[in-house]
């Protein structure tokens, strides 16, 4: 597989040609959810309605996990991942928690906003000799 300079940011799930392929299937699932009926259908039976989609078991479960961050790693478009978290009728920061640290809770994530945000050792490079 081709390496990218854009590889080496932790946390950084661009959507290029290698995500999209990847993440084609649970894509089109999550925009269905752009439609009433469509969440209403997907509400009242979440596996029966992922079941009409090809995505795989790990993105299966992500959905049903809520795992938002991971959802991203197996090739979700982050603007269509969060048409999950509006269907759940969640503030948008229950995502960007997930996303930052997925043991993070909402009032958690929100301290650390307020705090300043993420620090920046650590989070420029997954090799720091790179920095």
């Amino acid at each position: 597989m081709t390496t990218r300079d854009y590889d080496d940011v932790p946390g950084t799930y661009v959507l290029d040609s290698r995500s999209y392929r990847k993440g084609y299937h649970l894509n089109m699932f999550l925009m269905t959810l752009n439609k009433a009926e469509n969440r209403e259908e997907f509400a009242k039976d979440e596996e029966g309605y992922l079941s009409q989609f090809k995505v795989t078991d790990a993105q299966r479960q992500a959905v049903l996990d809520r795992q938002y961050l991971e959802l991203l790693h197996l090739g979700a478009n982050v603007y269509y991942a969060f048409k999950l978290v509006s269907h759940d009728r969640k503030p948008p920061q229950v995502m960007y928690g997930k996303m930052s640290r997925p043991e993070l809770s909402f009032e958690e994530f929100q301290e650390m906003m307020l705090s300043g945000g993420r620090p920046i050792e650590g989070n420029r490079y997954k090799d720091e000799s790179n920095g």
